[in-house]
């Protein structure tokens, strides 16, 4: 039942942790990590000393494109759940005598049992009268009061604080297991309706050569019950002050913001102390608190923040800075780490280098996305920051990682292969499907050496035959369509893409994490078509061995001898897609729009001393930057193997196929799909989005919507490091918002925004009714996510979470959108069958057509 990545990746640590290793060095302090405990946010009024327990089966690895949960299916929207001792779970599949137990907390105020993390934990608190409260839980992935879900805290850090308001009588929390066998609940009672906490505050190191501001990131508590607006958080270290005005805190909402550290004048201390006061627009202080904020040399290890254009927050990436100081042109290293590890370790486990600088991204947590989705983006960001800073030589720059990193370093490599000039996996997975297939062989029995002769699509068949359980042919066709979505992250279908740069594979020879078998086959892989690849185990060596399973000195050697070739001497590429929206080209040639939505495509570029030939697969519309390919006047180009007359060698030029001809093409206009807007529905968040709530409806509909603004809120700002703004439907103004991406949370029927941003849109969404394109669903039981463009942008896009009625609003509620390894085609279509049943209850799914239109589009509509 619970089916997600998280599940997956919380075995991975549990392993890593059973697999006790001789490691060294301060990679893996994270599991040290010493979680908060204290409560400086007020009084605790309540601790759950017990309650019950439904333990459910081991968490398993279920490769099904739409994930369900019956229990949450139950509890959701439901302010009527409760349960007793020994009540019978009825659960599908489950044994016929799964019961809920009564447990209790141990000494130190923690439940604590086995299978509680795959386990749902079930409390009550009786209120004499209504009143808002803290509700402080950790260990748990989410967290369902009264019916309305919350984000957990499945780091168990003790981050998660969600402002509630319980009613008078009983209340009662529901709480999903999340990576180990451990919870802890508290309700705090509140010392001030807006207050500062400084739990999860994300902050860089002073320099001390340096004399600037910088940007932290800090979360407001509003456990009021009205918007606050026009306060400022004045920041002093040292008498030097700055005030940052803060953005509008909805009710009920902690949210992480933005401000403006100061530059003090002395430095001679290992930390600083900074004063935080948070102050109204009278400049009267509403609260007060004190952190220690840590001064380095810009020429030592150290943290640096920067803004993401994400979603406007701040967030942080530690470097190992070169021992050659102050000159440009240098190399950059990027490492990326491995799961629960943060940032600053990872940049600690290498020596600084005296010809390049190493850059750690967070991943936006210890984490985060497996380097996919927004963890992508973070690298990129990350990345794109530290060349402009140092100003590295793009021509050197390396990609490296272990681990959940080793991934990141195979898929990084795959999606971006012309920013590197070399990749070095360590202890890494190619493919995250191949990795969880991995855990499905042994428990099956196959031989390692069987397994890694399985062909890719023999291995997804494995898999498929032995967890999906699909039955019929709709379920198939969704299941597949919605799959495809996921085609950029199928690294092994990208593998071509390696040919771009040199590989180092380094691998512990005992590695029972990752286990060493996936390399070997990856050597195997490689060795079929890869000429400069080299392949290291590293004897006896286990999962982690020492700060040498990242900072291994061949490995940089091999750096040290591979660059990035200058565009016109390169002779060939080969390059393959799942998305140009995810990587759109190599070099001078970009994929500008897919035949096929989604599916893999691809160009083979070959260059001689008097012609340039161009093979394509599944590509639309090509662009091609001559000048940087750089080209003579007679040489004779052709794309698939088709002469193409009117060449301009100096410029760039577009190309689109008609049947089977290729034609000279102007630019597409911007509301046309390409790179830079090429739908999937996560491709929402992103833009700096924000999320506008319905309040047009009757009060059920109006808080609804709002709560599932705040859920998905929470959501990313937990797994995200995130700073989302939530705005009524009345208050938006697009113009206030310009080339910002919007989350819309309603229909046409109770949003004010919809006529504003979706007048025009292909699905039309009201109460009691659905229509896309020319079908038409009748009833209160459906609800869609889906993605267009916004009509007044060049690049942002709408995304909608959209129901016809109660019953839909209440099937809308799954949001694995925001969580890697899930897939989500520009539109899906379900009713409230699918939290319970999963792919059963999804009625149609598909992709626009290039114009964004149903018509020119791909789409699979359940027969009934």
């Amino acid at each position: 039942m619970k089916t997600n990545l998280l599940t997956f990746l919380s075995i991975f640590c549990l392993v890593i942790l059973s697999h006790s290793q001789d490691r060294q060095g301060n990679i893996v302090e994270y599991f040290g990590k010493e979680k908060i405990n204290d409560v400086q946010e007020g009084e605790v009024l309540h601790l759950f000393k017990s309650g019950l327990m439904l333990k459910t089966e081991s968490p398993r690895f279920n490769a099904l494109a739409v994930k369900h949960d019956e229990v949450l299916a139950k509890a959701i929207g439901n302010d009527n759940f409760n349960v007793s001792e020994n009540d019978l779970a009825e659960l599908k599949g489950a044994p016929k005598d799964l019961r809920w137990n009564a447990v209790n907390v141990k000494e130190d105020g923690q439940f604590q049992e086995d299978g509680l993390r795959s386990a749902y934990l079930y409390l009550e608190y009786n209120a004499e009268k209504a009143k808002t409260i803290i509700f402080e839980a950790s260990g748990h992935t989410m967290a369902i009061v009264n019916g309305v879900p919350h984000e957990g805290d499945y780091y168990d850090f003790g981050y998660s604080l969600i402002p509630v308001k319980l009613k008078a009588g009983t209340n009662w929390f529901l709480l999903e297991g999340g990576r180990f066998n451990r919870m802890r609940a508290r309700l705090l009672e509140t010392k001030a309706p807006v207050q500062i906490t400084t739990r999860d505050m994300t902050l860089p190191d002073i320099l001390k050569e340096e004399q600037k501001e910088l940007k932290g990131g800090v979360r407001i508590v509003n456990a009021s019950e009205e918007n606050i607006k026009n306060l400022s958080l004045e920041v002093e270290i040292d008498e030097v002050k700055t005030s940052t005005k803060l953005p509008e805190i909805s009710q009920l909402y902690v949210r992480k913001i933005p401000f403006t550290i100061p530059a003090p004048n002395n430095k001679d201390e290992k930390e600083a102390q900074m004063i935080l006061r948070l102050k109204n627009n009278r400049g009267k202080v509403l609260d007060v608190d004190t952190v220690q904020i840590g001064v380095k040399s810009k020429y030592k290890h150290h943290k640096k923040t920067f803004i993401s254009d994400i979603d406007g927050s701040v967030q942080y990436y530690s470097v190992a800075p070169s021992l050659t100081k102050d000159k440009a042109g240098q190399a950059m290293f990027l490492s990326v780490h491995g799961a629960s590890v943060e940032a600053v370790n990872q940049a600690a486990a290498y020596e600084q280098k005296d010809w390049g600088h190493l850059v750690a991204p967070t991943n936006r947590r210890p984490f985060g996305f497996a380097w996919e989705d927004w963890g992508r983006l973070d690298a990129l960001e990350v990345l794109n920051h530290a060349e402009n800073l140092y100003k590295t030589d793009a021509q050197h720059t390396y990609l490296q990682g272990h681990s959940m990193g080793g991934h990141g370093t195979w898929y990084l490599g795959a999606t971006y292969p012309d920013r590197f000039a070399a990749i070095a996996p360590a202890a890494g997975y190619p493919d995250l499907l191949l990795y969880r297939d991995s855990f499905t062989k042994r428990k099956k029995g196959i031989k390692s050496k069987e397994f890694a002769q399985l062909k890719d699509g023999a291995v997804s068949d494995l898999w498929k035959r032995s967890k999906t359980g699909l039955t019929t042919e709709s379920d198939f066709a969704l299941d597949s369509l919605i799959r495809r979505t996921g085609n950029p992250s199928r690294t092994l279908k990208l593998i071509q893409n390696y040919l771009h740069f040199g590989v180092y594979v380094l691998h512990g020879e005992v590695d029972a994490v990752v286990p060493t078998f996936i390399a070997r086959d990856m050597r195997r892989r490689l060795g079929h078509f890869h000429t400069d690849f080299s392949y290291f185990e590293y004897p006896n060596g286990t999962h982690w061995y020492g700060n040498h399973s990242v900072d291994w000195p061949p490995l940089f050697q091999f750096f040290k001898q591979r660059h990035i070739k200058e565009p016109q001497n390169i002779d060939d590429i080969s390059f393959t897609t799942g998305s140009p929206g995810v990587s759109e080209g190599s070099h001078f040639i970009s994929i500008y729009q897919q035949e096929k939505a989604f599916e893999i495509s691809k160009f083979d570029f070959i260059r001689t001393e008097d012609s340039v030939s161009i093979l394509t697969d599944n590509v639309a519309l090509l662009k091609i930057d001559f000048a940087e390919m750089g080209i003579g006047d007679t040489t004779a180009v052709s794309i698939d193997k088709q002469i193409i007359d009117g060449i301009k060698t100096d410029a760039t030029q577009y190309f689109e196929k008609q049947g089977e001809k290729w034609f000279i093409t102007t630019a597409p206009d911007a509301s046309e799909k390409s790179p830079q807007r090429n739908g999937g529905f996560k491709d929402a968040f992103r833009h700096n989005m924000v999320f506008v709530y319905a309040s047009r409806g009757d009060k059920e509909e109006d808080e609804w919507y709002y709560n599932r603004a705040k859920f998905d809120a929470e959501k990313f700002g937990y797994r995200a490091n995130g700073n989302i703004a939530l705005i009524k439907d009345t208050d938006f103004n697009p113009k206030d918002y310009r080339d910002q991406n919007v989350i819309l949370y309603g229909n046409r029927s109770n949003n004010a925004a919809w006529r504003k941003l979706l007048k025009d849109s292909p699905v039309q969404v009201r109460n009691g009714k659905i229509t896309v394109g020319e079908k038409t669903l009748n009833g209160d039981n459906y609800g869609a996510y889906f993605i267009v463009p916004r009509s007044d942008s060049d690049f942002a896009s709408i995304g909608v979470v959209t129901a016809t009625g109660e019953k839909g609003m209440h099937a809308a509620y799954a949001n694995d959108y925001l969580v890697n390894g899930t897939t989500f085609p520009d539109l899906m279509v379900f009713d409230e069958n699918m939290m319970k049943k999963g792919i059963d209850g999804v009625i149609g799914s598909g992709f626009f057509g290039n114009d964004w239109s149903v018509e020119n589009g791909e789409f699979v509509w359940r027969e009934k």
